[in-house]
């Protein structure tokens, strides 16, 4: 049966009084007489009177204090906070969806499962892989799960390999979900250029080493094009190649992490399949691996069976369930709409004016803020506050003054990064800036580069339009 006539059945049943054929056996409901101390008071309270209007002006009011990219530019460099398309929001609320239960029957969610195969498959060509899960919760908790696949495949040889090893330019939650994944993390430097330096790396690629972690642009917008080279030593010595996907919308479309010697991938769906980014709700985080992982993969995946999509949580050798449940339907139908709609031609334009925005800026913005790494970049920038008379930090927030999100200040408590970069920012405009929007910032970036230079007081005391400007600075 579709999904949509299960999610439909069940509504009638319950519009129409008998819920009771829905969960029969259950055991009959049994009023229970309420606490005297609980029982509301049959008086007024004293609550204010306010006109609807009133209280519509009032959220809305405080809805716009909030910086997002529906209304300004977001160029949070490692983040991604691009624009969503809205197409993809309606996708995700079709009653045949929104409408199941996870606690209903399976066999009632033929519709999901057919989904879920689908873009099981979409995210395997994307990432050249062999098999997907679609549980974990978060690009984190997708990147935990396929940690624990890789010490599972270990485990599954008797080889005691304790040491996963992670470049210095790295996302923070690779040290952190290796810690925690029962790893001992240990840190691979850079060298001159923003690479990973391969003579540290094949001289810390011991017998114990279980992966190497690898973001590729890198955080510091640079491509490995040493990766060849890196994978053949990784694998040479036994070990796994992990791929961080944090960046994978600076080459979807144009070049597979699987064919360049990766075994294992986590997506961060919100960074590159237009999924909603933060704001403490649902995410999703799948994970996905070559052919020789896929018994590990948590529970449950999606298989085809004489032509029917049904789940298959029939896997001895799988790592278990990361979480409650099958994954985010709602997050996840996000992301299969992009991919139906954008095509793998669509995910290459993507990918080519990411970089393309991302360079442009770079180049504009050189003179007052050169990057650096004075090289080609990705979809990101890395860029240098070594000419402000005040810092980046201040810098940052003058910006907001003109309606643009702070980039990600390096060295500030936001990401980790090699050397002395304290001065840095790091700038990512994505695909979904106009060339207008673009323009837009980097006339910005002008007027307040001229501020610093003339009027330090000025930016000193930015930003001077919040209600709230300076807030105390953590560490």
């Amino acid at each position: 049966m579709p999904a949509t006539s299960a999610s439909q059945t069940i509504t009638e049943l319950h519009r129409a009084g008998a819920a009771s054929d829905i969960f029969a056996g259950s055991p009959p409901f049994v009023k229970t007489p309420v606490v005297p101390s609980f029982v509301r008071q049959r008086v007024a309270i004293g609550l204010p009177e306010v006109a609807e209007v009133d209280v519509v002006r009032h959220f809305t009011r405080l809805s716009q204090e909030s910086h997002g990219v529906d209304n300004g530019p977001y160029p949070l460099g490692s983040c991604t906070m691009k624009y969503n398309p809205k197409r993809n929001d309606e996708l995700a609320r079709l009653p045949g969806f929104i409408d199941v239960h996870p606690l209903q029957d399976t066999d009632t969610l033929v519709g999901v499962w057919e989904m879920y195969e689908r873009l099981q498959g979409m995210i395997c060509e994307v990432t050249g892989m062999d098999a997907c899960c679609l549980a974990p919760a978060a690009g984190a908790h997708g990147e935990l799960a396929g940690l624990l696949v890789i010490r599972a495949h270990f485990g599954h040889k008797n080889d005691r390999r304790p040491i996963v090893l992670v470049p210095d330019s790295a996302h923070g939650t690779n040290p952190a979900s290796a810690a925690m994944a029962g790893f001992e993390c240990r840190i691979v430097p850079s060298d001159m250029k923003g690479r990973v330096d391969m003579v540290e790396l094949r001289a810390m690629l011991t017998t114990d080493v279980a992966a190497f972690m690898l973001t590729n642009p890198s955080t510091l917008g640079l491509f490995e094009d040493q990766i060849v080279e890196i994978a053949d030593a990784v694998h040479a010595n036994g070990s796994l190649l992990y791929y961080d996907g944090a960046n994978l919308n600076a080459l979807m479309g144009i070049v597979r992490p699987g064919d360049m010697g990766f075994d294992v991938v986590h997506v961060n769906v919100h960074k590159t399949f237009s999924t909603p980014h933060g704001g403490g709700g649902p995410g999703a985080g799948p994970v996905a691996v070559k052919a020789a992982l896929a018994a590990f993969l948590p529970s449950p995946v999606v298989v085809r069976r004489n032509g029917v999509a049904q789940q298959d949580d029939e896997r001895p050798l799988s790592i278990g369930r990361m979480k409650s449940f099958h994954g985010h339907v709602g997050v996840l139908l996000r992301t299969y709409g992009y991919l139906r709609t954008m095509g793998g031609a669509g995910l290459r334009a993507a990918s080519e004016n990411a970089v393309l925005n991302a360079n442009y800026l770079q180049y504009q913005l050189a003179p007052m803020l050169p990057p650096v790494y004075d090289q080609f970049c990705k979809h990101e920038t890395l860029l240098s506050g070594g000419k402000l008379n005040t810092s980046a930090r201040q810098f940052a927030k003058r910006l907001i003054d003109y309606g643009i999100h702070p980039p990600t200040l390096v060295g500030a408590g936001c990401v980790y990064f090699p050397g002395d970069l304290k001065s840095a920012m790091l700038i990512e405009p994505t695909e979904t800036e106009t060339k207008a929007s673009l323009d837009y910032q980097i006339s910005i970036f002008r007027r307040v580069f001229e501020e610093d230079a003339t009027n330090e007081a000025l930016v000193e005391s930015a930003p001077l339009s919040r209600k709230i400007a300076r807030l105390d600075l953590t560490t």
